[in-house]
């Protein structure tokens, strides 16, 4: 249904591209497309829905799931963290909670010094405790693994970012 897009009812533009869904099989699947596709707000009156803040390839991805029950294939390069980040980020706008675990599941897999700060902070933003956990276990276990994260830009951000999550990075700490 989704590639052939025949009965399509809808049309939701991110940044220039267009990509053509079906109303029910979105409200089946979230909540807040329900609302948002069938409930009093001005997207319920259109056909066209703009949407500003999300890449294409990530809006491709969420609707593939909310067609499929699968997450696409994704390939071993570098930005598949990046990806699955965005991803977590969207399926929780959406309230798309088994999208959301998955991604936490495979953002949990791939726990390195270089994703570890920017994985933690959006386990923080976004609730996902157990994603969160794991990230402080990973920064304070060995110890000679909280430098070099701390060297890293996510880390700074981090920083700047969410100045209490280093209580939660110190207390991991303190424990090991």
């Amino acid at each position: 249904m989704l590639k052939d897009g025949e009965g399509a009812d809808v049309t939701f533009s991110v940044h220039d591209q267009l990509f053509r869904a079906h109303r029910c099989v979105l409200a089946a699947r979230s909540l807040v497309f329900k609302a948002e596709l069938f409930g009093p707000m001005k997207e319920s009156k259109t056909g066209h829905i703009k949407v500003d803040d999300m890449e294409p390839q990530v809006f491709e991805a969420l609707l593939h799931f909310m067609y499929t029950d699968a997450m696409p294939d994704d390939d071993e390069d570098e930005g598949k963290i990046v990806r699955l980040q965005h991803l977590l980020v969207a399926a929780d706008r959406y309230g798309v909670d088994r999208l959301k675990i998955m991604c936490e599941d495979k953002l949990h897999e791939g726990i390195d010094v270089d994703t570890v700060a920017t994985t933690l902070l959006l386990a923080e933003q976004h609730h996902c405790e157990d994603l969160k956990e794991a990230c402080i276990q990973f920064i304070s276990s060995p110890r000679d693994k909280l430098s070099a994260v701390m060297a890293t830009d996510g880390f700074k951000q981090l920083v700047v970012t969410c100045p209490l999550l280093m209580e939660d990075i110190l207390k991991g700490v303190s424990c090991t």
